[in-house]
């Protein structure tokens, strides 16, 4: 909550990526990004079409949306990198004075967005959303390594420039905690369990 707040300004076309649930965060940047004049394309994905949030509101606002499904049950069989890959080259006109890449979802897919808009120079923009505990920046557990420096996604952040995030270190900051949260799933609920 005491992060900083998305830079929207006119660039000339903004691509808005959205994975799972950051579909919903995407939505109001999009919508910001759209009002500053920008041509706006969108690409949503999900693991299949049961998933996929806010697809009629983001073909409201946008130029052109584009679907991708792990298995193939809407728009493009494949992940929104896929999609991504052959935006950018079937529109080499796109480069990093008139062309602006922000994406939210899982880790990997921000991470593999930033590797595929990396070699052609896109300013790729991702927000984080790490563990986070106090929100002040006193706890840490929401620090990231941005261009070789510490940050917190609380305070620093939520967004940062893709290209200067360690990504493998925040995976293996936020795996860190899977064999504890799977030990806590698989205990009994206080409610659940039998009165002796």
């Amino acid at each position: 909550p005491l992060g900083n707040p998305t830079e929207l300004e006119k660039i000339g076309t903004v691509i808005c990526i959205g994975g799972g649930v950051g579909i919903a965060e995407i939505f109001p940047v999009a919508r910001g990004f759209k009002q500053q004049k920008n041509s706006l394309i969108t690409i949503i994905g999900a693991r299949n079409k049961d998933l996929l949030i806010l697809e009629s509101e983001l073909k409201e606002i946008s130029d052109e949306l584009l679907i991708a499904t792990d298995d193939g049950s809407k728009g493009t069989k494949g992940f929104v990198t896929d999609i991504l890959k052959d935006l950018l080259n079937k529109n080499e006109g796109l480069n990093s004075t008139n062309c602006l890449v922000f994406a939210v979802g899982p880790v990997l897919m921000m991470k593999k967005v930033s590797e595929v808009t990396k070699p052609k120079n896109i300013k790729t923009i991702v927000s984080l959303n790490p563990i986070m505990v106090d929100a002040t920046g006193m706890c840490g557990a929401c620090r990231v390594v941005v261009n070789n420096e510490v940050r917190f996604a609380c305070v620093d952040g939520p967004e940062f420039d893709a290209h200067l995030i360690d990504f493998d270190k925040l995976i293996i900051r936020l795996e860190s905690h899977k064999v504890a949260e799977h030990e806590c799933k698989m205990k009994p609920k206080l409610t659940e369990r039998k009165r002796s």
